[in-house]
């Protein structure tokens, strides 16, 4: 049973993997931010997917591919926490 549990863990994780390949565009920029060490080739051949994010992390940086998945699920997690900042709601915005 606890098997499944982690399989049903890595599903989620894919799922929103999913969502951040349909909005890579607009998460490139966050990315970069992150992780400086990225360039722009890297983030095109990346085009947000999980595989390909984790191996360029473990080749920019040097680290262990369990701790390049573990970070790039963390971004992952702690950028889909931030409530609509990305594009939808910034039109109300008001400039001096």
């Amino acid at each position: 049973m606890p098997e499944n549990a982690g399989n049903f863990k890595v599903q989620v994780n894919s799922m929103n993997w999913d969502q951040v390949a349909g909005q890579w565009k607009q998460l490139k920029g966050s990315a970069k931010e992150k992780w400086g060490k990225l360039t722009d080739d890297d983030l095109n051949q990346i085009n947000g997917k999980r595989e390909q994010f984790i191996g360029k992390l473990q080749e920019r940086y040097g680290i262990a591919r369990e701790e390049a998945q573990r970070r790039a699920d963390e971004w992952l997690k702690n950028h889909s926490m931030q409530p609509e900042h990305q594009h939808a709601g910034r039109h109300s915005t008001t400039t001096k």
